[in-house]
């Protein structure tokens, strides 16, 4: 499975932005899917996770309320929607597939990773 993350940019604080992930060979729609985040000097943070029908959804604490994950099992694509962006958002962002359709997110262990793409959030 190959994993294309996109969207990444420079926002300012208040901001949005979209990030995409597009899969390709693999079986996307029986995958689920999540976002990771690493700040620099920083490991790596789970951000979001959806099942593989959608109808579950995980998040960080610290995104929780401005970030929202979804899914189109059509265009094998997961979607991070990003709101009210602050700095402390700024990171690289991965996404990540996890071969169960239903672990709750974060799994135990990630199948699949993108490469990033790069947020930066100015104050």
């Amino acid at each position: 499975v190959q994993l294309q993350a996109s969207g990444g940019g420079l926002v300012q604080a208040g901001g949005s932005l979209r990030l995409s992930c597009a899969a390709s060979g693999g079986t996307f729609s029986s995958y689920g899917m999540g976002w990771f985040r690493q700040a620099p000097g920083k490991e790596r943070e789970f951000v979001a996770g959806i099942s593989a029908s959608g109808g579950s959804t995980y998040y960080a604490d610290s995104v929780k309320g401005r970030f929202t994950i979804s899914r189109d099992n059509a265009e094998n694509t997961v979607y991070l929607q990003m709101n009210s962006l602050k700095a402390e958002d700024t990171a690289v962002y991965y996404c990540a597939a996890d071969r169960s359709p239903n672990s709750r997110w974060p799994p135990k262990f990630v199948n699949y990773w993108g490469q990033g793409t790069l947020v930066t959030v100015s104050s």
